[in-house]
């Protein structure tokens, strides 16, 4: 399969992967026929996806099962009325049923719009009214199927809501009892053009209604390096990322680029993260390759892992936010596995990473992913020299890069400002070092200026992520009157130290970061809490630590 989209497959070297990376665009690229239905052919018996949940079920299905369910899927999608650019909102947590959904709706040339579970009335009369949906397809969860019956009197686009069970309330049409009884499906005659939007992400700013992303139907092409490459995944490779399908680190984990590399997805359906039961199914299910945000293995690192025989373990990517070297430390000596950064957003694929072939810098992303045009500027546009910081941005002049995203759908005004005169500017400051690594400095608007200082968060938080007693931190910087802002920690403890808490701890916490780092980026403001605001995905909102200071 990857033959098909790749001149070469296999590269040993930066140099090698920046001359020899081609990666080929069929006209009218369809995921579901192209790829999905193309394995059911050439493999129908080669497994896809493994399935299990917290109550102890669980299925592999085949590349042919695939098939069969998301054409039963399109089928019963299309009798509904959905055909061709028609807007579908997916809040299906990771039942089965996203996959079957997300790829029928592929098929019909429609446009999916993944969307988290903890969604409010208020979120979906928003986003049903920013971009006329048509059909919402949800788990059938009072909390859930509640909060959109509240919305739909304020939603006038939506015509049909569906509800994957266990319960189907009066007015949901049961997707169980359509999919059996559809009729045989029958490929459009042309479902999409390789410009057409196949997929939208409605992504937060710190300020504002959430962004609608608009991606078009080649952004699964975008996926072979984070797949194939990065994920370094290969046709007996079992992937694990773990992500709710409402966040974009989903197709990036749990679809697209790993079945292009004919791997089998590992899928846990789960209600509460618990790092333990997490730990079981990758003993249990011999999960080859895992991929997580830091957060995830923060947590996995303070379990026992004497207990758990991870020998199956061959490979481990983080993105998600930057990582802390002391992480990276902790888990290769438990494990013998170097943790592979990356780093990308919802308006791209993987951006920047550390390759197979690359020596790993603990803390650093790695060196650019040459499907873009990487660099960064200072505030005048100049490309920054080593050791200067700058903002990651995407030169376009030699057109829209694989993977990019396509527009802010319907706000013109947000497009041109992010991107113009040929550069994307994805707001992430970094520095490069000698070597071109990149480091992760922050966003933009996260970084912290005092007294002439620039301090950008991560640098502290790793530093105080070297101390026993840290579980977990976040920096943002308070107003202050003579230095303009001050650097403050917001931290969780470890069990060990939870009953230190106080003025001697926070001493000794400022000191440790003195020590780490220059001196003048220690926190002068620490407050203990039993744990972060963070978003679906499992980032730390330091947005929402700033709004409750100011408050």
């Amino acid at each position: 399969m990857l033959s098909k989209f790749l001149t070469k497959t296999t590269f040993t070297s930066q140099k090698d992967f920046i001359e020899n990376l081609h990666i080929r665009v069929p006209e009218n690229f369809n995921f579901g026929y192209d790829v999905v239905d193309a394995w059911a052919a050439e493999a129908p018996d080669k497994p896809a996806l493994l399935w299990t949940n917290d109550k102890g079920v669980h299925r592999q299905y085949t590349f042919a099962e695939m098939k069969e369910y998301s054409d039963r899927t399109a089928s019963f999608f299309r009798q509904l009325g959905i055909g061709k650019g028609d807007m579908v909102m997916l809040i299906l947590k990771r039942h089965i049923e996203f996959w079957f959904s997300i790829l029928a709706l592929h098929k019909l040339g429609a446009v999916v719009i993944p969307a988290t579970h903890l969604l409010t009335k208020k979120d979906i009369v928003y986003r049903c009214n920013a971009a006329d949906i048509k059909m919402i397809v949800c788990a059938g969860e009072t909390v859930i199927t509640d909060h959109i019956k509240a919305a739909l009197p304020e939603s006038s686009s939506v015509k049909r809501v569906v509800s994957v069970g266990p319960e189907v309330p009066e007015g949901f049409i049961d997707f169980q009892q359509g999919i059996d009884s559809a009729t045989p499906f029958v490929k459009p005659e042309h479902p999409n053009s390789n410009e057409d939007i196949m997929l939208m992400y409605f992504t937060s700013g710190t300020t504002g209604e959430p962004k609608m992303v608009a991606h078009d139907f080649t952004y699964p092409l975008g996926h072979i390096v984070t797949g194939a490459i990065w994920h370094n995944l290969h046709p007996g490779s079992l992937h694990l990322t773990i992500a709710d399908t409402g966040w974009g680190k989903a197709v990036w984990g749990k679809l697209y680029g790993q079945w292009i590399a004919g791997a089998n997805i590992f899928v846990y359906d789960h209600e509460k993260f618990t790092p333990a039961d997490i730990l079981q199914k990758i003993q249990d299910y011999k999960v080859t390759s895992l991929c997580a945000p830091p957060t995830i293995f923060r947590f996995l690192i303070h379990e026992d892992l004497t207990k758990y025989d991870l020998s199956h373990l061959e490979y481990c990517t983080i993105a998600g936010e930057a990582l802390n070297p002391a992480v990276f430390e902790t888990f290769k000596k438990l494990t013998g596995i170097r943790l592979m950064e990356g780093f990308g957003q919802t308006e791209t694929t993987l951006t920047v990473a550390t390759m197979p072939w690359m020596t790993p810098k603990p803390g650093s992303m790695g060196l650019p992913n040459p499907q873009y045009d990487v660099d960064l500027i200072d505030a005048d546009g100049r490309s920054v020299e080593a050791g200067e910081q700058g903002q990651i941005v995407i030169r376009t002049h030699r057109g829209k890069p694989l993977g990019l995203f396509k527009e802010y759908y319907r706000d013109a005004e947000r497009t041109e400002e992010a991107w113009h005169d040929n550069i994307y500017y994805t707001g992430d400051v970094a520095w490069k070092d000698e070597d071109g690594y990149l480091w992760f400095v922050g966003r933009a608007d996260d970084v912290i200026k005092s007294s002439g200082y620039r301090i950008g968060p991560f640098e502290v938080e790793s530093a105080l992520m070297t101390h026993p007693a840290v579980v977990e931190c976040a920096i943002t910087g308070v107003p202050d009157e003579i230095r303009g802002q001050v650097v403050k920690a917001t931290i969780v403890l470890s069990k060990a130290y939870k009953e230190k808490a106080g003025d001697e701890l926070v001493k000794e916490l400022q000191n440790h970061v003195k020590r780490v780092t220059a001196p003048y980026k220690y926190p002068r403001v620490i407050e203990f809490v039993d744990e972060l605001p963070k978003t679906i995905s499992g980032k730390i909102r330091r947005v929402a630590i700033r709004k409750k200071d100011e408050e």
